[in-house]
C-alpha cells in the first residue's frame, strides 16, 4: 500500500465556473487577478512582497496550466519554464454553492444534492424566533450585529459595545453560516462554545451549514484581533465520505486545521489543529513522517481566506502564495517512493472581486509525487478528487459524482 497527502488551498481558485453568473461572480479569477495585479504593481506592500507573482515551484507543477484550462489565459508568470514535474488539471463543483462545507464534501466524494439554508441580507437577518430562542437559552442579555458583516469589519465596529454590554456578535454572510464572535477574555472561549453549541441545534431546522465561533482580543484603545480559536460546527455529511470508508478499511488518518470541524469530527482520525499556513503545513508533513502504509493526511490552510481572500487584500495574499510556494520543495521530499501529494482548492476568494464573499470558481487539481506521471488531467468533477486518492489508496472504486465533467 501508499500513502497520500491532499491539501486544500482554501479559496484558490482558478477562474470562473460555468455557472459563475448564476452567482454574481461572472470573470472572478483569484489567481488571474492576483498575477495580474501583481504584475501591474498593484501587489507590493512595504517590507512584504513588491513585483510580478513569483511562484517558479507551482509553475513547474503545472498550476499555470490547469489556470489556462479553467480560464482560457495563463496568468502572468506562471508559464512553466521546463518540463511539467506533476499532472495538473481543473475540478467543477456540482452542488449548488460556494462554501467550505460544500466544497469540501465534494472532494471527499459527497456532492451536496440539497439547498442549504441562508439568512437575507437584511437588518436584522436573523429570525426573531431564532434569536429569542437563543437568548433565552444562553441566557444573554440580547446580541449585536444581526446582519451580513465582514468578520473583521463588524469586531472593529461592534466589539467594544460587546465587551461594554456582553451581548455577542452574531452575523452572517451569502454562505450558509451563523457567526458568533465574541472577546476571549471579557465573554469567555469556553462560553462561546457553550453558545455555539446551542445555536447549532437551533439552527438545524434553518439547513445551515455551519456555526462558527469567532473569538477575538483586545480593546478599543488598540484595537481588537481574531485568535486562532476558532471553530466551526457543521451538519455531519448525509452519507459516506472518503474518511468514512478509510476509517472501515481501518486506515491512518490524521486531519490538520479545519478539517475536523467541516466534517464534524466523523472518521477524522487524529486531529491536529495550529493557527496559521504554515504551522498548518508543518503538521501535515509531521504527520506524514509518522504515517503508516495505507494511510491518509487531509489538511486545510484556511489563511488564503479568512486573512486574505475575504479581507480582499492582494499584496497579502500574493505573499502567503509565494510562501506555500516556497515550500514545495520540502513537501516533494517528504514524500517517498509509492507516495501521492494532492493540491487542490474548495472555491475561489477572488481579492480584486466586490464584496467580500467567497467567488463560484473552479479550483487546481495539481498531483505530483515519485512515481506520478506528469500531463495534463483536463476537467473533472470535485468527487473526482477523493476518487483518485481512494484508488491510489487501494480502495474500491465508486465515490459519487466522481465521473468527469463533460
Amino acid at each position: 500500500m501508499t500513502r497520500a497527502l491532499l491539501i486544500v488551498l482554501d479559496s484558490v481558485g482558478i477562474g470562473g465556473a460555468p455557472d459563475a453568473a448564476a452567482f454574481g461572480d461572472a470573470g472572478a479569477d483569484t489567481l488571474g487577478h492576483i498575477a495580474e495585479a501583481c504584475a501591474a504593481g498593484r501587489g507590493d506592500r512595504a517590507s512584504l512582497r513588491a513585483g510580478p507573482l513569483r511562484l517558479p515551484h507551482f509553475a513547474g507543477l503545472g498550476l499555470g496550466l490547469a489556470a489556462q484550462g479553467a480560464s482560457g489565459r495563463m496568468p502572468p508568470g506562471l508559464a512553466p519554464a521546463g518540463p511539467i514535474a506533476g499532472a495538473h488539471g481543473h475540478a467543477v463543483e456540482s452542488a449548488e454553492g460556494k462554501d467550505t462545507v460544500s466544497g469540501h464534501w465534494e472532494i471527499a466524494g459527497v456532492p451536496v444534492d440539497f439547498s442549504w439554508g441562508h439568512f437575507p441580507a437584511t437588518r436584522p437577518s436573523f429570525p426573531p424566533d431564532l434569536v429569542q430562542a437563543l437568548i433565552a437559552e444562553a441566557g444573554l442579555p440580547g446580541i449585536l450585529g444581526d446582519c451580513h458583516a465582514s468578520g473583521t469589519a463588524i469586531i472593529d465596529e461592534l466589539g467594544a459595545e460587546h465587551v461594554r454590554t456582553g451581548k455577542p456578535i452574531c452575523y452572517t454572510s451569502v454562505d450558509s453560516v451563523f457567526q458568533i464572535a465574541a472577546h476571549e477574555e471579557a465573554f469567555g472561549l469556553d462560553r462561546l462554545h457553550a453558545l455555539c453549541t446551542i445555536a447549532r441545534r437551533l439552527c438545524d431546522p434553518y439547513r445551515i451549514g455551519r456555526v462558527i465561533a469567532r473569538p477575538f482580543v483586545g480593546d478599543e484603545a488598540s484595537g481588537f484581533t481574531r485568535t486562532a480559536n476558532r471553530r466551526d460546527y457543521a451538519v455531519p455529511p448525509p452519507a459516506d465520505t472518503l474518511l468514512d470508508r478509510l476509517e472501515a478499511a481501518g486506515r491512518t488518518v490524521v486531519s490538520v486545521g479545519k478539517i475536523g470541524d467541516i466534517f464534524a469530527h466523523r472518521a477524522t482520525g487524529r486531529e491536529v489543529k495550529p493557527g496559521g499556513n504554515d504551522a498548518c503545513l508543518t503538521a501535515a508533513l509531521d504527520a506524514l513522517a509518522g504515517l503508516p502504509d495505507g494511510g491518509f493526511v487531509f489538511a486545510n490552510l484556511v489563511e488564503f481566506d479568512t486573512e486574505y481572500g475575504h479581507r480582499r487584500d492582494v499584496p497579502g495574499y500574493a505573499a502567503a502564495l509565494e510562501r506555500f510556494d516556497a515550500r514545495i520543495p520540502e513537501i516533494q521530499a517528504a514524500l517517498r517512493p509509492g507516495d501521492l501529494c494532492l493540491v487542490t482548492a474548495d472555491h475561489g476568494n477572488d481579492p480584486t472581486w466586490t464584496g467580500t464573499d467567497h467567488t463560484r470558481e473552479q479550483v487546481p487539481v495539481l498531483l505530483f509525487g515519485p512515481d506520478v506521471t506528469p500531463g495534463p488531467l483536463g476537467r473533472m468533477g470535485f468527487a473526482a478528487i477523493g476518487q483518485r486518492i481512494a484508488r491510489h489508496l487501494g480502495l474500491a472504486e465508486g465515490l459519487a459524482g466522481a465521473g468527469p465533467v463533460a
